[in-house]
């Protein structure tokens, strides 16, 4: 039988299949092992059935893969849901902006969730929208206390399998239950000593909220590491340099300090985002610093 992997604990594989929407526990057959292939939460496999009445089987087969992501470590998805909270905690945005890089490595259309909108005035919503307007990606604010965006997120994940990210803390378990209508995900409180969430999701888990549409729910990260690139390639995950970077004086500009710099000038000019360039030296100089060692 055919089906879908839904989670994955401790080598057990957890299958829906196409047939009859039952789900067998699973074991993944040697042979992937030497051929270096792990199941994926995700994954479109083959099972055979090895006990019909206690619902378990061995996944013989993995179909071919769409996409996969290495962190979270998922396969075939269709789309990114990078959940932010506005405030409790405050919003690191290197951290944020560091998701949105690997999102977009991985060429995952994205849509930005600042959550906790309830929590901050509108003055601080219109910021957020001005530093990210030029990101690449969709953006909705929201708030389960008071609905807002929950029905625009509601429309993002229809007919989709889209992977859901962001430190711990922010809101995903929450939004993913208010859009299921009962509890799928447990949730936690924000520390109030370290200001940062509290781990509450141990496992990555493909979660059905309607037909053909799927969430996969992932460990939060308080910390999360840049891709492996070059320094000098980063700019290119900045959609904002798009329309610069090409016409600066030096083809090989880093947009930091070289004399013609483009991008600089319209970070001057107000054209491109200070917040979103002072977040890219940042980042420039977290890769630089891997070089050094």
């Amino acid at each position: 039988m055919n089906g879908i992997i839904l989670k994955g604990i401790g080598g057990f594989y957890y299958v829906k299949t196409d047939e009859d929407g039952a789900v067998y526990e699973c074991r993944a057959r040697g042979i992937f092992r030497k051929l270096d292939k792990k199941p994926l939460v995700g994954d479109r496999v083959r099972i055979e059935i090895t006990h019909e009445d206690d619902m378990e089987g061995n996944i013989v087969e993995i179909h071919e893969r769409k996409n996969a992501l290495i962190r979270p470590a998922v396969a075939n998805v269709d789309r990114a849901l990078v959940i932010f909270a506005l405030k409790t905690p405050d919003p690191v945005l290197t951290l944020l902006d560091t998701f949105l890089i690997s999102m977009r490595r991985s060429s995952l259309p994205t849509t930005l969730v600042f959550n906790k909108a309830d929590l901050v005035d509108e003055d601080t919503i219109d910021k957020f929208s001005e530093i990210y307007f030029s990101a690449g990606v969709d953006i909705i604010f929201t708030s389960t206390k008071t609905g807002r965006g929950i029905d625009m997120v509601k429309n993002v994940l229809a007919g989709a399998i889209t992977t859901v990210a962001g430190p711990s803390g922010a809101g995903k378990s929450t939004i993913i239950n208010t859009i299921a209508g009962h509890e799928v995900m447990e949730t936690g409180k924000v520390s109030k000593k370290i200001g940062r969430g509290k781990q509450t999701t141990r496992h990555t888990e493909l979660l059905e909220i309607g037909e053909n549409s799927y969430i996969m729910d992932t460990p939060g990260f308080s910390t999360l590491l840049l891709p492996e690139m070059e320094k000098e390639d980063l700019a290119v995950y900045y959609p904002e340099f798009d329309n610069d970077r090409d016409s600066c004086y030096f083809s090989r500009c880093v947009h930091i300090h070289e004399p013609g710099c483009r991008v600089r000038e319209s970070v001057e000019a107000g054209k491109i985002n200070k917040v979103r360039y002072e977040s890219y030296l940042s980042l420039y100089e977290e890769l630089a610093g891997r070089r050094r060692y």
